[in-house]
C-alpha cells in the first residue's frame, strides 16, 4: 500500500468533469472538486490544482456556436475562459475558507532553466504562505496544446501537470478524467474490459491506450501515460480516476484500490 500521510499533491481536472456538454461550466461538480481539496488542504497536505475548460467555457461565454477551429478566436476564447474559470474557483475556495492563485505558464517557461527555478519558487512561496495554486497553461499566449507546433512540450494539461508535478516535486499526481482508469480493453466496445488498479511497468500498457476522449476535451489515455512516465520517472505516483467522484482523492491519498496507480519508480 502507498504512503498514507502524502504531502504534496497535484490534481488535474479535465474539461469533461469542469463542464456539461453545452460547454457552460458545470458548478455542481466544481463545488463538489473544491471542497474536498479544501479538506485536504485542512488535513495539512499542500494541493496543487492543474485545471482545464478554459476554451470550453470561453466559448460558451462567448455565446459562440461551437468551438471555434480559427487559432485566434480559440485564444481569445481562452482568455474569456480563464477569467470565468478563476471567478468561479476563487468564489468556491473563498466559502471554504481557502485562498487561491493563478498561474498560467508557456513552453519556455519550463524549458528555461532560469525561468523554471523562478517558477519553482514562486510555487514554494505559495504553498508556503498556505494558498493553493491553480495552473493551466497560457492558451491566449502559447498555441501548444490547442494548434500542433514545432517546440511543443506541454501540448496537453495531462503533460503540464505530470511537469508541475516533477517541479515541485509532489509525491502524488492524481488525473481526474471522464473514465475510471486504465482498462485492460475499450470499455466501449468491449463488456468484459477490466480496470488496471496497479502499474509498475508502462510499457507493458501503452498498447491499451486509445486515443483522445471526449468531444470538448483534448487528452486521451496516450497523454496520461505519457504523463504517468514524466511523474514516476521523478519519483511521484500518479493516479487516474473518474473526476465524477472527486471524494475518491481521499481513497487514493489513503492508499486504497481506486483507479489506477502508476508507482513511481523511487517506490
Amino acid at each position: 500500500m502507498w504512503q498514507k500521510n502524502c504531502y504534496r499533491i497535484v490534481v488535474k481536472v479535465g474539461t469533461s468533469t469542469l463542464t456539461h456538454d453545452t460547454g457552460m461550466a458545470n458548478l455542481r461538480s466544481i463545488e463538489a472538486l473544491v471542497r474536498v481539496l479544501a479538506d485536504l488542504k485542512g488535513y495539512g497536505h499542500e494541493v496543487i490544482l492543474v485545471t482545464s475548460g478554459a476554451i470550453s467555457v470561453g466559448t460558451a461565454k462567448m455565446r459562440l456556436p461551437k468551438r471555434p477551429t480559427e487559432l485566434r478566436m480559440k485564444q481569445a476564447a481562452a482568455a474569456v475562459g480563464q477569467c470565468q474559470l478563476m471567478h468561479l474557483y476563487d468564489k468556491f475556495f473563498t466559502e471554504y475558507n481557502r485562498t487561491v492563485a493563478q498561474i498560467l505558464l508557456t513552453d519556455d517557461d519550463v524549458a528555461d532553466s532560469l525561468k523554471a527555478d523562478h517558477l519553482k519558487g514562486t510555487f514554494e512561496a505559495l504553498l508556503e504562505t498556505g494558498i493553493i495554486p491553480i495552473v493551466n497553461e497560457n492558451d491566449s499566449v502559447s498555441s501548444a496544446e490547442i494548434e500542433t507546433g514545432a517546440s511543443k512540450i506541454l501540448g496537453d494539461n495531462d503533460t503540464l501537470s505530470a511537469i508541475v508535478a516533477k517541479l515541485v516535486g509532489a509525491d502524488l499526481l492524481v488525473l481526474l478524467s471522464d473514465i475510471d482508469g486504465l482498462y485492460d480493453k475499450d470499455p466501449h466496445k468491449s463488456d468484459d474490459a477490466k480496470i488496471v488498479h496497479t502499474v509498475t511497468d508502462i510499457a507493458s500498457v501503452e498498447s491499451m491506450a486509445g486515443g483522445a476522449g471526449t468531444k470538448h476535451g483534448t487528452g486521451g489515455m496516450v497523454t496520461k501515460l505519457s504523463a504517468a512516465k514524466i511523474a514516476t520517472e521523478a519519483g511521484c505516483d500518479m493516479v487516474i480516476t473518474n473526476g465524477a467522484r472527486p471524494e475518491d482523492i481521499y481513497d487514493i491519498v489513503a492508499g486504497k484500490e481506486t483507479g489506477t496507480r502508476f508507482i513511481s519508480k523511487e517506490k
